[in-house]
């Protein structure tokens, strides 16, 4: 119990300063922290598919298999996002 402790309390700390940093964010310096973001995400697929890596099963098999299913949305989804808000920006073409 006395290992998981320290891990708690830089946990939640790292909520704080995540959260304290997301929402003082600008609008328009969104689109390349979410990029960022996306980049992280891929490099938490590495690490997932580094750790189920094993042919047996066993928890950390499935709960590496659970975090390359999640890192993977996460990913295809925030570059979805991120691909919808950059199409925003684009200046319209006039029907003539």
């Amino acid at each position: 119990m006395e290992i998981y402790l320290p891990s708690l309390f830089i946990f939640v700390l790292a909520m704080f300063a995540g959260f304290e940093v997301i929402t003082k964010v600008p609008p328009t310096l969104h689109t390349p922290l979410m990029s960022g973001a996306n980049a992280i995400s891929g490099i938490a697929i590495i690490g997932a598919l580094i750790i189920s890596g094993p042919k047996d099963t066993s928890l950390s098999v499935i709960l590496g298999l659970i975090a390359v299913v999640f890192a993977t949305i996460n990913v295809v989804g925030g570059f979805w996002v991120t691909d919808r808000m950059l199409h925003m920006f684009k200046k319209k073409k006039e029907d003539r």
